[in-house]
């Protein structure tokens, strides 16, 4: 039986088909990793489309936000609040191998597309519920944003300032994360399905994501009853060269050593306050003064050079323009060129360790491809223009880059 060449395949999930109803990040990005991993992933949205569009730096009437976590997929407008739409949208999770949805609890019940009403008739469908604290209990309706739950479940605390002050992390860092593990227990679950047939009710949350995320951190708290408060060894911090700021740091006592050779600091490692880490950890605010006004003299290269030549724990603290212009990322082709409407091209990372890169594909517009795809999932021509007439759908116009 002649087998597709590795160069052309798209991935393990080729042929699967992800019906994506969520919006913001968390639902959309685990949609846009079955896709990076060979899905048809279809985006369905409403007349005023995903929220997250409007959120943060927009080109085009799309933002940033919306672009990362909906490249590859093709867009559907439905209204759903029209009873055409709704039973639409039911008809296509029937068809779908994946649903995803992160809506408040009840929500996807209302419109029709519940995981009960639909594992009923497929029995094999895998069906993935994203919340921000569950699916019932005191906190099940309340409403959820990535600050909320930075707050809520710790991670601003695991982020104080050396003050204490706690501190919001820069990245959306609640919904990434519980993208990651709902990619993930999808996976698990269409393993399940392929050995037995049997589909599964795949429940995350945001709350308990937060919390897995930080599992080190909790345990650590338990042991000792607080927060262990900044670096956990000396020298460990970030310092200035004369051209630039380097992130140096020492685990060990071997690490320690090979600094020390590489600063030329005899004298440290003749220091018997400074033979272990706890020593060092007492002497760190002068470990790091000396180490500063050392580090100060000569540029970074220099010293990069000294540091790599020692195996030493070193970085370059970099912005995301000198993130394109790492040696490492130019071999490694970690940021690829997305051809998007509205401009020049777009720097995209993709998820690590598919098998197989895609040809990347721009972020859809709003009904970009309803037509395209409600003929593929076996909607009638007429019934397909008789919606289109009554506003239940909506068909985009192409973009003028992609006519």
């Amino acid at each position: 039986m002649p087998t597709t060449p590795p160069e052309l395949s798209t991935g393990p999930y080729d042929g699967l088909r992800v019906l994506d109803l969520s919006q913001g990040i968390a639902g959309p990005y685990c949609a846009q990793i079955l896709w990076q991993q060979g899905a048809d992933v279809v985006k369905v949205e409403p007349p005023d489309g995903d929220w997250g569009r409007h959120v943060g730096v927009v080109r085009d009437d799309q933002s940033a936000l919306s672009i990362a976590y909906n490249v590859g997929k093709r867009g559907v407008c439905v209204d759903a609040r029209q009873p055409q739409g709704k039973a639409l949208l039911a008809d296509m999770a029937q068809r779908a191998d994946i649903v995803i949805q992160n809506f408040r609890p009840g929500v996807a019940e209302r419109m029709g597309v519940g995981y009960d009403s639909l594992a009923e008739r497929c029995p094999g469908l895998v069906y993935v519920s994203i919340s921000g604290y569950g699916q019932d209990g005191p906190y099940a309706n309340a409403p959820a944003s990535d600050s909320v739950m930075q707050a809520d479940s710790g991670l601003m605390y695991a982020n104080q300032a050396p003050g204490g002050e706690p501190r919001r992390i820069g990245l959306l860092m609640a919904d990434i994360a519980t993208a990651l593990y709902a990619a993930q227990a999808t996976s698990a679950a269409l393993y399940q399905q392929a050995r037995s047939g049997r589909g599964q009710h795949v429940r995350l949350n945001l709350f308990q994501a937060c919390a897995a995320l930080q599992v080190n951190d909790i345990l650590a708290h338990g042991i000792a009853g607080k927060r262990q408060a900044g670096a956990v060894s000396a020298p460990n911090g970030v310092f200035d060269t004369a051209d630039a700021r380097l992130s140096v740091l020492a685990l060990n006592n071997e690490q320690f050593a090979r600094l020390c050779r590489a600063l030329e600091r005899p004298e440290w490692l003749a220091d018997p306050t400074l033979s272990s880490n706890a020593g060092r950890m007492e002497q760190r605010e002068r470990l790091h003064r000396e180490l500063a006004d050392q580090l100060a003299s000569r540029p970074a290269a220099h010293w990069e050079e000294r540091l790599t030549g020692e195996d030493v724990l070193h970085a370059r603290v970099r912005n995301y323009d000198d993130l394109a212009a790492h040696p490492q990322a130019a071999h490694i082709d970690l940021l690829e060129p997305l051809a998007q409407p509205g401009g020049a091209p777009l720097p995209y990372a993709r998820a690590p360790g598919a098998a197989v890169r895609r040809p990347l594909r721009a972020a859809p517009g709003i009904g970009e491809h309803t037509v395209e795809v409600l003929a593929e999932w076996g909607v009638s021509q007429a019934d397909i223009q008789a919606m289109l007439q009554a506003g239940v759908l909506r068909q985009a116009p192409a973009s003028k880059e992609f006519r």
